[in-house]
Formats: C-alpha cells, structure tokens, sequence
C-alpha cells in the first residue's frame, strides 16, 4: 500500500471537511504528481517551493500599495497613531516567527506534518483560518528551543 498517497487522500480530505480549498488543493496536486510518475518535480518543489508561495504571499499582501490603493499618506500617517505602531510591532514579531518556523520546518519535515494536521483541525473544528503554520511553527520553535 502506498502510505504517502493515503496521508495525501486524508489530509485532501481534511481539506475538504474544513473548507480548506488551499490545503485540498496542495494535496491533490501532490497526489496528481505521485500518480503520473512525475516524481522529478518532489526535489525541486522541496527546495524553491516555500520561497515561490513566499513570493507570491508577499505579491498579494502588498498589491494594494502597489495598485495605489493604499496611498503613501496612508503609510507615512500609519507611524502616529497607537494602533497603527502596535501592529506594526505585531508584524515585525510574526515575521520573525515565521522566519524561525521555515527554518524549523526546513530542518525537521516530520513537523510539516503535525503543523498541517493542526491547522486543518483549527479550521474545521474552531473556525479559524488556514493562514498559520510558519507562523505556528515559529512558536513551536520558541517552546522547543530550535532556531
């Protein structure tokens, strides 16, 4: 039995349990490349795939800038008020989480995994949203002391 594609079936299915169109998505891509024996592309997508879907998140966080939807005034009034300071020390602190979860994650794939399970199960179960596991695997870092 091919185990592989049997965790890739669950985790697509607990994608389509939770609503999770990206993690169902991801799941059966990966199994589409299993079945047709396009193996080649496992190796190249474990090296340069979290920097493309980085490239891509960060595109769409900052197309609103760049389409002039977000004015320069915007961004140089977001520096006086509290609110503004505070999630913009909010947004420093996650990036360094999450740059702390893609080295843990690099370093120990088996995590990848659990990460995975656990923000499928938030999504599910507590209606959270599918946007947290470099930032998960951040804090994990942080608690079992990996960098």
């Amino acid at each position: 039995m091919d185990y592989s594609s049997l965790i890739l079936l669950v985790l697509a299915g607990l994608g389509i349990v939770s609503g999770n169109s990206t993690v169902t998505i991801a799941m059966v891509v990966l199994l589409l490349l299993r079945v047709t024996s396009f193996h080649s592309a496992f190796p190249w997508l474990e090296r340069y795939g979290l920097t493309i879907g980085i490239i891509i998140l960060t595109i769409g966080v900052m197309t609103p800038l760049a389409s002039g939807k977000i004015s320069i005034n915007q961004v140089m009034e977001s520096f006086l008020h509290w609110k503004s300071l505070l999630a913009i020390s909010i947004g420093i602190l996650v990036a360094y989480l999450g740059g702390r979860g893609v080295t843990l994650m690099s370093g120990q794939p088996i995590i990848v995994t659990g990460l995975l399970i656990g923000t499928v199960i938030g999504v599910a179960f507590f209606k959270g949203v599918p946007v947290g596991p470099l930032i998960a695997a951040g804090l994990l870092s942080l608690l079992i002391g990996r960098s």
